[in-house]
């Protein structure tokens, strides 16, 4: 079955697809790798600070190199990690692979490889990853996306105005702006 309208598995990839093309980056699975990138490579840097005898601070060139890596990241490094994931059948496993195969050509790092996701959850790094994604989103000030600034914009102001006039009666906030409850 061809993706259209109507065989979509939601109207966020049908009839609404355009309207949040900006989100899909954000917030799609390559969304989800890319920010988990960036937390297992944050996590390492910020592991390499923390004084432990047995991984030493990492040079500025390594640490522009691994950040370099969540800059380019790529569809194509998000399909290698779709490809580990389909020998690991873990997700987060499959980024922390794919991390430490980049760090082959880097003795500094290669050394340092077994402190990747050291001492954290898939977890840890999936619940920060979400809230990098919608960070992002937010900060695209998209229309399609509910909590952009672009979006909380008006409630702010209804908010001022209700405080300004407590006496008058107000919308719910349970229904659509056309209900009258």
């Amino acid at each position: 079955m061809n993706l259209s309208a109507l065989s979509a598995l939601s109207p966020l990839d049908g009839r609404y697809a355009a309207k949040v093309a900006a989100l899909r980056p954000l917030l799609s699975e390559f969304g989800l790798m890319h920010r988990r990138v960036q937390v297992e490579v944050e996590w390492f840097i910020a592991l390499s600070d923390a004084g432990f005898k047995e991984l030493k601070p990492l040079s500025e060139a390594a640490r522009g190199l691994l950040r370099g890596l969540v800059l380019r990241f790529s569809e194509a490094d998000a399909q290698a990690i779709k490809d580990i994931e389909r020998t690991t059948n873990h997700d987060v496993k499959a980024v922390e692979y794919w991390l430490k195969g980049r760090f082959d050509a880097t003795p500094e790092l290669k050394a340092a490889g077994e402190f990747v996701h050291f001492a954290c959850t898939s977890e840890d790094i999936n619940n920060t990853s979400h809230g990098l994604m919608l960070q992002a989103a937010r900060a695209t000030r998209s229309p399609a996306c509910p909590c952009s600034a672009a979006r909380t914009a008006r409630p702010r102001a209804r908010r001022r105005w209700a405080r300004r006039s407590p006496t008058w009666w107000h919308v719910s906030r349970t229904h659509a702006p056309a209900s009258s409850t």
